[in-house]
This record gives structure tokens, sequence and C-alpha cells, in this order.
């Protein structure tokens, strides 16, 4: 996983941001041109495609030039390398709880006897 560290830490801090996630839950119904993207947010233009840079710089998007229209898409797989880190801290920390609770009820049997 530590080759897809730099890629993680870009991807969650694209993801901290309330406006980008829902850039982000929009274009998972499907593209969408940028300024369709904007209108629902109170903000300046430039403002607004600082946020787009973040979440292609991401690998989150994926922006095209259609004559003046600028389309953005989901990237395909996007999110990939952050639900596998995802999916090991689950998988590790289930493993930690279920041996603590392993741990309490041995210990609550031994006093027990």
């Amino acid at each position: 996983m530590a080759k897809y560290e730099s890629q993680l830490d870009t991807c969650f801090s694209a993801l901290g941001d309330s406006t980008r996630r829902a850039i982000l839950q929009r274009l998972a119904r499907g593209s969408a041109t940028v300024s369709e993207l904007a209108a629902p947010h109170d903000m300046a233009l430039p403002s607004f495609m600082a946020h787009l840079k973040k979440l292609e710089q991401a690998g989150l998007i994926v922006t095209t030039k259609q004559g003046r229209t600028r389309q953005c898409a989901l990237a395909e797989d996007a999110f990939l390398p952050a639900l596998s880190w995802l999916d090991q801290q689950r998988d590790l920390w289930k493993a930690r709880l279920d041996q603590f609770d392993n741990y309490v009820l041995n210990l609550t049997k031994d006093r027990n006897t």
C-alpha cells in the first residue's frame, strides 16, 4: 500500500471538503458541464474551478473540453485505492476488536470460576 500513500493523501484531502463531495455526488448521476456543477454553489467561478482542479489532481474526476464547454465526469475506478485502504483498515480493526472481545470474555470467565 506504500505506493498508493501519496495518492491516498491527495484523495482524502480532496474528499475533505463538502463542496467537492457535493460535486462527486452530482457526478455519480452522470457527467455534467462546469456550469451545471457550479450552479448550486454560491461562489465565484474561479473558486469553483479550484475545487474541480483539486478533484482532477486527486484522480477522482476527468474533464474534457468540447468547444467552449468543459465536461466533467467521475474517473473510472477513482475510489479503488481509497476503498482498498478502507477495507484493510476495517479488517484490521475487526480482528483487533474480536481479540479484545475474546480477552474480555476470558477475563470474565476466569473471574466467575
